[in-house]
This record gives C-alpha cells, structure tokens and sequence, in this order.
C-alpha cells in the first residue's frame, strides 16, 4: 500500500471532501480488523484513517500538498513548525532557510506559517473559505424489542436553522451596504508581534463583520442579524438490530448550517437500551432466570421458556439443582456487524412451596423418611428444603 495519502484512498489530488469521506468508508469497510482477514489489516486501516484526517482537514490539507508526503510526516512528528526550532537549515527543520519571518516574503510556505501563526493574507482565507456546520447531538431511547428487530425511530429535536426570513443574511435584501470603518473592507485587522522566529504579522478576521468586509443598516428582526434561528424538526433514523446502549449512530447533513456556504454538520444520536424485566444483556447474549417446581427438579421435565420474539422450550434433566444455568443457542441478540445472534442463557430457580394440603404434605414426609430422615412437617420441614436448595 502506498504512503501517499491520496493513493491511500485511491482519489485523485483534487478529489472533494465527499469522494474523499466515501473512497475512506469503503476502504475501512474493507481492511477493519473485524472483517478483513488480510494479515496486515489492522496496519491498512490505520493508514487509511490517517488519511482520511488529514485529507478533510483544510488547513492540513494544503500544508500536506505542498510539502509532500516526507516532509509533511516530518513536520507532524516534531509537532508542526516549532519542532525544528527558530535557526533553520541544519536543525532537522523541514522548512529549513527561513530563518526570521522579516525576509520570508514570497516565500512559498507563506500560507502555512500563516496558518499556524495568523500572519498575511493566507490566514484570512482560510477563515473565510466556506466551513462545514457544527455536529450535534440528541438521544434515542430504545426498548430491547426494538433493538431485537430493528426498527425506523421517529424524534423531534430543537435545532439551529438558517433563517428563513432573509436566508441567512442577517439583514433585509434590501438593507444599505457600508464599508466597515473597523478593517475599511479588508474583512481583517492585523496586528504585528516578535517572536522567536522574528517579527510576524498577525492578521485575524474582523471582528465587527464577520470577515465580509461591510456593516448593513438593517439587521433582520427575526434572527437579530445572526442569520440562524432555533426551529423543530422531526426526523427519522433507521435503527439497526443489535446495537447497544452507548453506541451513536450518526445523521449526515442534520446538524448546525455551515459557514461561508459550507455544508451542514452531521446529527449524532447516542442510543440507550432500556432495561428488560425478563433479560440482562451482556454483549449479544441474554440471561434469564426461570422458576421450576420441586418435581421438576427432581424428575425432569421439558418447561417453556420466554424469548424476545416468543418463546422456546428447555429440556430440564432429571436431579437439576437450583441455580444450576443452561444455554440455548441464537437466542440472544443479533449481531451488530455480522449474521447469526448471541445465545440466551437461563439459570433455573427451584421454588419451594409456601403451602400444602394434607394429601403433599405426607408425600413429602414420605419421601424424606425414605432418605433417612426423620422429619415433623409442622416444624419447619419446608424450610431444610429450602436451606438444602
């Protein structure tokens, strides 16, 4: 496999971030440990999420573009430009020769100092290029039947939304349009600072327009200029049998509106499995504990035993003890990533009757003397059964 991210992915270098976030999903579902039974699966997909990283990352991207596989792996590992310290060549300093930022003009690195240190105009477009919205996230709280089958879940949530009434502008279409006496329409303020690596120039997007350059007189009366208003919104989600508590499923383009005409976020669901008053769940499999008679225990017998979807029946052998746990194969829950399910697991309980007409209680005494026992059924005999069990 290639260390070059790109091929990595198999994309080309102007690939977008979507071809890129599809070509990784496709080669993760190809080499995930889980599922591949290539020797080197696990080292593959390691690459392959790298990549990805760094890929739909814009300011990493174009730091990755120009300088190169090699050197982009180098600079990482020395934690970005301040690894080589403020001396340049002969340091071990990928961007070796720059010595102090005064006599760095022109230089073709400009972009990337500019991004780690705000200094010329690359920072200011980085800050303006359009950005993807903020994920969020909500919780859906499943029933263990639901999760069983699998099942198409519908929820409202409150969430951001780009305001209708002036599309996000912030101001009426028709508002004046001033210059912004803060950056006199540069979108930026810039101020200069020393540093080890000399004097920089810091340029930072302007505060008071939001980078655009200009002030409205106008700002719309329904989001107050924030061009984003709190809407409802009912969705629905796929729910896949066998997931579990904890786990997220994620809603792509449901989130927060983007900047600068990104796309939206993505929406997070985080899943809880209620609990069942017949299962304990651990993994994929269940556990069920499950009462049988005195006889039962004794002499065998075949007893019903509840499921998720149903019920099944368990052979009970002859002399089985209380507590004593049987196993009934793909009787738990489906698997998640994969056919088949879990097992279910029952742990037999021996009951001990309360109470007895005269025809069992001189059965039992019968039965207790046949042991050797010698026995007074109206003092407490039930009880040594239940300490026996």
């Amino acid at each position: 496999m290639s260390e070059d991210f790109y091929d990595v992915l198999g994309v080309s270098r102007d690939a977008s971030e979507d071809e890129i976030k599809q070509a990784y999903r496709k080669k993760a579902a190809e080499y995930h440990p889980d599922v591949s039974e290539e020797a080197d699966a696990e080292e593959k997909f390691k690459k392959v999420k790298k990549a990805k990283e760094v890929l739909t990352d814009d300011e990493k991207r174009q730091m990755y573009d120009q300088l190169g596989h090699e050197r982009f792996e180098q600079a990482e590992k020395r934690g970005g430009v301040g690894g080589g310290g403020a001396g340049g060549r002969g340091q071990g300093n990928p961007f070796g020769g720059m010595g102090g930022m005064g006599g760095g003009q022109g230089s073709p690195f400009d972009d990337i100092f500019s991004q780690f240190f705000g200094g010329g105009q690359g920072g200011g477009r980085q800050r303006n290029r359009p950005r993807q919205g903020q994920n969020i996230r909500t919780q859906v709280t499943l029933d263990l039947e639901e999760v069983y089958e699998g099942v198409e879940k519908q929820f409202t949530i409150t969430r951001p939304e780009e305001c209708s009434e002036c599309d996000g502008r912030g101001h009426p279409a028709d508002a004046d349009v001033n210059t912004c006496p803060e950056c006199n329409g540069q979108g930026q303020t810039t101020t200069v600072r020393d540093t080890p690596l000399g004097r920089v120039q810091q340029t930072q997007t302007c505060r008071r327009c939001e980078g655009t350059g200009e002030t409205y007189s106008e700002t719309c009366s329904v989001c107050g200029g924030d061009g984003i208003t709190r809407e409802e919104a009912t969705l629905t989600v796929d729910i896949p049998a066998g997931i579990r508590s904890g786990q997220t499923l994620r809603m792509e383009r449901e989130g927060a509106p983007g900047e600068n005409g990104g796309p939206k976020g993505d929406l997070l669901i985080d899943v809880e499995v209620r609990d069942h008053d017949e299962f304990t769940r651990d993994g994929d499999d269940l556990y069920h504990q499950h009462p049988i008679s005195f006889p039962k225990a004794v002499f065998g017998a075949t007893v019903e035993i509840p499921t998720v979807d149903g019920t099944t029946e368990l052979e009970i052998p002859a002399g089985t003890q209380s507590g004593e746990e049987f196993r009934i194969r793909s009787e738990g829950m489906p698997h998640l990533r994969g056919r088949g399910h879990g097992d279910l697991y029952v742990q037999v309980q021996v009951v001990t009757p309360e109470s007895l007409n005269e025809e069992q209680k001189e059965a039992l005494e019968a039965f207790a003397e046949a042991g050797g026992e010698e026995v007074d059924v109206t003092e407490g005999f039930f009880e040594k059964i239940k300490n026996s069990l």
